[in-house]
């Protein structure tokens, strides 16, 4: 997906007003200069950021039914759960990042973009107090085998996991399958054809009812 067809993408869904799209285009320019600080994505990312970030986390967007509330495990630079956030204003998100240099940045992108939904936890998530979430996103937090034990305390039958794994996701799923039950689906990404989303609900260990 090129930088072009990301934004016509986007205009195509029809759930992006002019001032989200201005967020996100702002969210691109507070990235590229913090990156000069910090390592928050690889630079050769920077000239396709609209595909490789932006559409890639609204995608999941798509698989999720007007959530409630949304967690996002990890989020880094913000993606998905900055980007969440912007386009779902009236549903409270949370970003849970351990780091404090990008705890910070994503406090400070949260205020400059009015994003009074969202709630920055600079914590391990091993230490985070248990809260049941609509929506659970972690992309490029941990392999699905040591994610599913940390995080489903977070989670109740009815929560919808959106993963971004790349193309590792049929891999990562075997290696879960034989302590792990639920409805797991493999969806292809929208910016990559040989790229997959873990989409799942009703996620337990086995054994339990």
């Amino acid at each position: 997906m090129t930088e072009q067809e990301a934004l016509d993408w986007l205009d195509a869904r029809g759930d992006v007003p002019r001032e989200t799209l201005a967020s996100l285009h702002s969210l691109r320019e507070f990235v590229a200069t913090e990156n000069e600080n910090q390592n928050l994505v690889a630079r050769s990312t920077l000239d396709q950021f609209f595909a490789r970030h932006i559409v890639d986390s609204v995608q999941l967007l798509d698989h999720v039914n007007m959530p409630s509330n949304w967690i996002d495990l990890g989020s880094g630079a913000g993606f998905p759960g900055l980007v969440i956030a912007a386009m779902r204003p009236e549903m409270p998100v949370v970003l849970v990042e351990s780091r404090r240099k990008r705890v910070d940045f994503l406090i400070g992108v949260a205020s400059r973009l009015n994003l009074a939904n969202v709630r920055v936890v600079g914590s391990r998530l091993e230490t985070v107090p248990s809260e049941p979430f609509a929506a659970i996103s972690a992309r490029a937090f941990a392999p699905l085998d040591r994610l599913l034990p940390i995080a489903h305390r977070f989670s109740k039958p009815e929560t919808i996991w959106v993963l971004p794994k790349g193309r590792g996701a049929a891999k990562e799923l075997e290696a879960v399958k034989t302590s792990w039950q639920g409805d797991f689906r493999v969806v292809p990404s929208v910016t990559d054809p040989e790229a997959a989303i873990i989409v799942a609900d009703h996620v337990q260990p086995k054994g339990r009812r």
